[in-house]
């Protein structure tokens, strides 16, 4: 009998890791170089995995918990990793604040957290066109993310090197990241430790010192009776994950394992709200990886597409297979999230429910800075937990845009940041993140809403 794990195609299937070549797609580079583009290609196809399949594996069946309300997902990273941000201060600083996001959420509401990053593989970025415009009226070619081209006007060309830049620039991230936790950086006995310089709220942080103030009168009880000894006060479990967009790339990072495909330049993989095309390139490569996969859901989602790409992506029920990650923005989710999650129903399909509170959000100042107000991502994140509640279905998950670092991108939160400070430190290239203060801010109101809810 042939082993089916996933969404994994049995061998007579027509299904293969390039059987996307064959169907429409959108948002890929306009490579000039086509020698050059196989070239690189091969070069990423003969190097090692990136993450291994086992890993892969235990991160599904982790999800199919968190869509039975056992677990809770925190997902979170930069908008686009930049080659330049691999870095040990870049790197500490998203770890640390999923960390202590994971904590508060963990410790307030005595829920487990499943963590996964936007991270090691987070570099591709579509945009709405394919060039922009410089104010001296030069056409060049939009800004992909790094490993298409660059951000500076002149480097606009998309180069396939930039390919085998990614993967290195993954592997170096994804070496580091494994380095703290067994170095023990996750230490639950560290936590005293973690650093709260960024915090610029002095409640947020008096808030999160009587959470690990708390913690810590804890484990000296546990200490005390020698009941702290095991692995799971030393380490965590991380995965990462990214937007699966260059199917050239994601396709040379597939292996077969058996009879099963896996993509295995990371964990976890979703496709995008412009790019979920029913008879599209994205769903036909995603539909043959056995990895958990996950699908952008926004105010354009039709209920019988999404019936449609729910029994295309897991038509074997999998539990745990399949993350539906809404982004409809706050004045939208009472309105659309009750008939997609009815329609999902329908399918008997199991999936996991995830808040993506930051993508249909976005606003512009009068001064043509793009940014989010903390006000819209708090009451979408309250309101899609209000529309599952009614519906007797579950949140699982929250997908943020954030960084450890005290930027200056998003509205509001505890340290009251308004649209005259953004100029302070507005580094993002691409879309506005969370800051330090206000991803903790956030982990306070996820914290707050289960304990409220009593999921488990």
């Amino acid at each position: 009998m042939k082993r089916v794990v996933g969404n994994a195609q049995p061998q007579e299937s027509a299904w293969t890791p390039c059987s996307w070549k064959s169907k429409p797609i959108k948002q890929q580079p306009e490579y000039q170089d086509a020698d050059g583009l196989e070239k690189a290609l091969e070069k990423v196809r003969t190097l090692p995995p990136l993450v291994h399949y086992k890993e892969v594996d235990s991160l599904r069946e982790l999800l199919g918990k968190a869509s039975e309300g056992k677990v809770f997902v925190l997902q979170g990273g930069d908008c686009a990793e930049r080659f330049i941000d691999c870095t040990q201060e870049a790197i500490e600083s998203k770890f640390k604040i999923l960390l202590q996001m994971s904590l508060i959420i963990i410790w307030r509401s005595r829920i487990p957290v499943l963590r996964i990053a936007r991270m090691a593989g987070q570099f591709a970025k579509p945009r709405t066109s394919t060039y922009e415009t410089l104010p001296d009226g030069k056409k060049v070619f939009s800004f992909k993310g790094d490993n298409v081209n660059g951000f500076d006007p002149s480097d606009r060309t998309p180069n396939p090197e930039r390919l085998v830049s990614a993967y290195f620039h993954s592997a170096s991230t994804l070496n580091f990241l494994r380095s703290m936790i067994t170095g023990g950086v996750a230490d639950l006995h560290s936590a005293p430790e973690w650093k709260l310089e960024n915090v610029l709220s002095l409640e947020t942080r008096q808030e999160y010192e009587q959470v690990v103030g708390q913690l810590s009168e804890g484990l000296k009880f546990l200490r005390a009776i020698q009941a702290d000894t095991t692995d799971s006060f030393k380490s965590i479990s991380l995965f990462t994950s990214h937007e699966g967009l260059l199917l050239s790339y994601e396709e040379a990072l597939t292996k077969k394992v058996g009879e099963t495909y896996y993509n295995l330049g990371t964990h976890f993989l979703w496709i995008g709200d412009r790019t979920r095309e029913v008879d599209g390139a994205h769903i036909e490569y995603f539909k043959g990886i056995s990895n958990p996969i996950g699908i952008k859901c926004g105010p354009t989602m039709t209920t019988k597409d999404i019936s449609i790409l729910v029994n295309l992506l897991n038509p074997n029920k999998v539990p745990g297979h399949l993350t539906i990650i809404t982004r409809y923005g706050a004045n939208n989710v009472r309105t659309l999230l009750p008939e997609h999650i009815r329609a999902v129903k329908a399918t008997g399909i199991p999936v996991v429910w995830i808040c993506d509170p930051c993508h249909g959000n976005g606003v512009v100042t009068s001064s043509g800075i793009k940014t989010r107000r903390i006000g819209d991502i708090f009451d979408e994140i309250t309101a899609t937990f209000e529309v599952h509640e009614k519906e007797g279905s579950i949140l699982g998950g929250i997908h943020l845009e954030l960084t450890g670092e005290d930027v200056t991108e998003c509205i509001g939160g505890s340290d009251e940041l308004d649209s005259e400070q953004l100029s302070r430190k507005y580094e993002t290239f691409c879309d506005p993140r969370l800051n330090y203060t206000q991803s903790l801010d956030v982990a306070f109101l996820l914290s707050k809403l289960l304990r409220e809810r009593q999921i488990i």
